[in-house]
């Protein structure tokens, strides 16, 4: 490293790290990278973005930050799982070529065996020389130690797979950790939401909160079954992902439940969306494949709350959970507050 590099990551150091502090980002190896190269501006596009959230949100929330970092710095989600899948590829390659060599050499031994014994049987019905025992005995000795030291091989070889496998486990477990998105509605997952709320909540930055709950969903799955209940999470999560524009994310929060953080907007303002997210999901229609009819009955009750004074990340999500009951126990299909 220059003198002149030297000097640069010193500068970059103390711009990225009071950032970090500001924006309430834990500073691991992944989210110093990101905001090492935020603040070198070696990638316009990254910058562009995190500007952006910024903007919308006061600060760059979690899930905004580590899609960033996967997209931008290191791409490694995809590379990591090809890595492990070519490391457990050859992993159970190595042992099935032990285990076969293994099987190859007790197949052989047994041979020996059975060739020995027989040979012995005739030394006593024959009357073999004592030379002639003992080279048979010898052959045996020599194919024993043989197989003996193939079976240690293997069985220390299965040993250090084991330790092999549970590293490679571990791994597996911490990519599973690391996806921001729910594998069913490609919206953001609940540990997403968990992190930005709580991220966001305890900057006390502006925000409001829906809730939405799909109405008779699991009527849906008992009377056309659960593919269809999975299309028609698909099929709403769609139209909030088409309508959170303007820094509004939206999260699958659990089941047949949806999020969405609107960030610096009054809760009139977040009520009217919620009330056009409620419509285009009203509009919504999916084929039944069993009996080709159209299904358009399908609506959600919306709950809005707004962040007050010291609220804490339960204190608004609860809020938001009881107005969306609510507007249930008052004919679903609803935004409440009205």
């Amino acid at each position: 490293m220059t003198d002149n590099d030297y000097k640069k990551a010193t500068e970059n150091l103390k711009k990225a790290v009071p950032l970090m502090m500001k924006n309430h980002v834990p500073v691991t190896p992944a989210n110093y990278a990101l905001w090492y190269t935020y603040v070198d501006k070696a990638i316009p596009n990254l910058n562009i973005e995190m500007d952006s959230a910024i903007e919308k949100y006061g600060i760059c929330p979690p899930a905004t930050g580590q899609d960033l970092y996967t997209n931008y710095i290191a791409s490694r989600t995809e590379a990591d799982s090809q890595e492990l899948k070519a490391s457990l590829e050859l992993l159970l390659a190595e042992t099935g070529s032990s285990m076969d060599d293994t099987l190859k050499g007790t197949s052989k031994f047994s041979k020996v065996i059975n060739k020995s014994f027989s040979n012995l049987k005739r030394a006593n019905d024959d009357g073999m020389t004592i030379e002639d025992i003992m080279e048979v005995v010898q052959e045996l000795l020599s194919e024993s130690k043989e197989i003996q030291n193939s079976t240690k091989f293997l069985s220390n070889y299965l040993q250090d797979a084991s330790g092999e496998i549970n590293r490679l486990k571990g791994k597996l477990s911490e990519l599973q950790k690391d996806v921001l998105f729910d594998g069913l509605s490609g919206l953001y997952n609940r540990r997403a939401f968990d992190d930005d709320l709580f991220t966001l909540c305890h900057a006390q930055q502006t925000l409001c909160l829906i809730l939405l709950d799909i109405d008779h969903f699991k009527g849906f799955n008992d009377e056309y079954g659960h593919l269809f209940g999975d299309t028609v999470i698909q099929q709403v999560a769609k139209r909030l992902k088409a309508a959170s524009k303007e820094g509004i994310s939206a999260y699958r929060f659990g089941g047949e439940e949806f999020a969405l953080i609107i960030p610096n907007k009054p809760l009139s303002v977040a009520k009217q969306f919620a009330e056009t997210v409620r419509k285009l999901i009203e509009n919504i229609s999916i084929k039944d494949k069993k009996t080709g009819n159209q299904i358009r009955n399908i609506t959600a009750s919306f709950g809005v709350a707004e962040l007050e004074g010291s609220d804490s990340a339960e204190d608004i999500i609860n809020r938001a959970d009881s107005l969306m009951y609510e507007a249930k126990e008052a004919g679903r299909n609803r935004v409440f507050p009205e």
